[in-house]
C-alpha cells in the first residue's frame, strides 16, 4: 500500500474513532439508562458496526479500485490501530488493569465488541463487494 493510500485510510479511521466515541457517549447517556446494560451494549455494537460499514462504503471511492488484498490491508490496518488505541488509552490514560481491558473481548452481558472488531477488519472488503468492485 502506498503512503498516500495509507494516509487516506488513516484519515477514515480517525473519522471512525470519532463516531465510536460519540456512539459510546450515546450508549452511556441514552441507551443503557433506557433499555439496560445488556440491550444497550448490544444495540450500541450493532449501531457502531453499521456506522463503520456505512462510512467505509461512502469513502471507498476515495481509495479507488484495489485488489482484494488492498481492501484487506486497509481493514487489518484499522483493526490494529483500533486495538492499539483501545489498549493504549485504557492502560496509559485510564490506568485500567489488563484483566479489565480484556473483559471487553468476551461475549458477556450483551457485549459484542469482538463482532465490531471483525466488522472493522472486513468492512473495506464488504463495501467493495457491495459496490461490485471485486
Amino acid at each position: 500500500m502506498d503512503s498516500y493510500l495509507a494516509l487516506k485510510a488513516l484519515a477514515v479511521w480517525f473519522g471512525i474513532v470519532i463516531l465510536a466515541i460519540a456512539n459510546g457517549v450515546f450508549r452511556e447517556v441514552v441507551l443503557i439508562p433506557f433499555i439496560g446494560s445488556p440491550g444497550g451494549l448490544m444495540l450500541s455494537g450493532v449501531l457502531l458496526s453499521s456506522f463503520i460499514l456505512g462510512i467505509t462504503y461512502l469513502t471507498l471511492p476515495w481509495f479507488g479500485r484495489l485488489p482484494v488484498s488492498g481492501y484487506l490491508a486497509i481493514g487489518l490496518g484499522w483493526l490494529c490501530l483500533t486495538l492499539a488505541f483501545e489498549f493504549g488509552f485504557g492502560r496509559l490514560v485510564q490506568g485500567k488493569p489488563w484483566p479489565e481491558l480484556f473483559e471487553a473481548y468476551r461475549f458477556t452481558g450483551g457485549n459484542i465488541w469482538p463482532i465490531v472488531l471483525l466488522v472493522t477488519a472486513l468492512s473495506p472488503s464488504i463495501a467493495a463487494r457491495l459496490r461490485e468492485w471485486c
